[in-house]
């Protein structure tokens, strides 16, 4: 029961990693919104772990602010944000990736830190404290060819992690990233180009423990570092990624 007690707030919780989170979250006895821009999927999550379901536009100001004014009118306090949601481009050349897939990744992947912050932190001020883990990949600090801008992407949201650790720890709020190689997620295909058992296995040979990450796995890390067990880690972008970046 490490999050006794929390309320958490888990982006793009209906499926992959952040469904991990939600219900490791659940477990250690947080209260969980599963916030996802597919209401069915967060429907889905949120009645397994006795959450609440929340549709959410992690790119848009307003869904955000939507959101939550949801939380908050539900539990009157926000402990714990997590920024799981995120997409990818399709792999190829950095220079025929278009404009609009361009604009679409930095949206979901950057641009959401900044909306979930400027609603969220606030809250997380006027209390005193509060956990925000931003959900990275090992392609932010060891990237692979032809996911260039996905790449950079995960590389902004490690810098802005270490920027917000640094502004926020005064005001009793940490920030923690964590980096998992590719997992078992609706991502992995998108990552790969194509799910065929020689592109998994050319994966799965650059991860040294050999397999690939799971939710569970990112779930464990997720619930450690938003417990008051690491009150005294902020800034960090922890590699969940079976030695892929060694």
């Amino acid at each position: 029961m490490r999050l006794e007690g929390k309320n958490a707030i888990v982006t793009g919780g209906g499926s992959g990693f952040g469904a991990g989170i939600a219900r490791i979250f659940a477990r250690e006895g947080a209260q969980v919104m599963v916030a996802d821009i597919n209401a069915e999927a967060a429907r889905a999550i949120a009645e397994e772990v006795g959450g609440i379901a929340q549709t959410v536009d992690v790119a848009d100001g307003a869904s955000v602010a939507a959101m939550t004014q949801a939380a908050l009118t539900a539990w009157g306090r926000i402990d714990i944000l997590v920024n799981n949601a995120g997409i990818t481009h399709l792999p190829k050349p950095l220079e025929d990736v278009s404009e609009e897939e361009f604009d679409r990744v930095l949206a979901v992947n950057a641009k959401s830190v900044y909306l979930t912050a400027r609603e969220i932190v606030p809250q997380m001020k006027a209390q005193g404290a509060g956990a925000i883990l931003n959900i990275a990949s090992t392609a932010g600090l060891s990237p692979r060819p032809r996911l260039n801008w996905y790449n950079a992407s995960k590389g902004w949201m490690i810098t802005a992690t270490k920027a917000m650790a640094v502004e926020l720890a005064p005001a009793g709020i940490r920030v923690n990233a964590l980096a998992p190689v590719a997992g078992e997620t609706p991502l992995l295909s998108s990552f790969m180009g194509e799910d065929t058992p020689e592109m998994r296995a050319k994966f799965l040979s650059t991860i040294p423990i050999g397999r690939f990450s799971t939710p569970d796995d990112m779930g464990e890390a997720a619930a450690f570092l938003c417990s008051d067990a690491a009150s005294m880690i902020t800034g960090v972008a922890m590699e969940v990624d079976g030695g892929r970046c060694i």
